[in-house]
């Protein structure tokens, strides 16, 4: 078998060492992308970004089926990249974090070089 590779020298593989994230840290920030990686998703995410709004409202905006928002609003909860509050018969949402913001922000930044 003929095999290439580069020696890597003590530096690199030391700095390899130190930083390198444990595989539980990698592990949960794959999962973390994922939420990302859906357009319903992506479109939820950019609406609560602007502003919170109840199941009624993002469904007719987003032109989805409460089903199909309950459940990727569901997800979102799971990953804490949303969060819900209820006033009187009403549950409203908003992102969870102003970070998720900052990474879609971030990947559009990156889209438009």
């Amino acid at each position: 078998m003929n095999s290439r590779y580069v020696n890597i020298d003590n530096n690199t593989l030391s700095n390899l060492q130190y930083y390198m994230p444990e595989s539980e840290t990698l592990r949960q920030l794959a999962d973390t992308f994922s939420i990302f990686s859906d357009l319903t998703r992506l479109k939820i995410l950019s609406a609560l970004a602007l502003s919170e709004m109840c199941v009624n409202d993002l469904s007719r905006y987003l032109n989805i089926n409460q089903t199909t928002l309950s459940h990727q609003l569901r997800l979102l909860k799971n990953f804490n990249a949303v969060t819900d509050r209820r006033i009187g018969k009403v549950v409203v949402y908003s992102l969870g974090n102003n970070k998720i913001n900052d990474i879609m922000s971030n990947g559009v930044d990156y889209i438009l070089g």
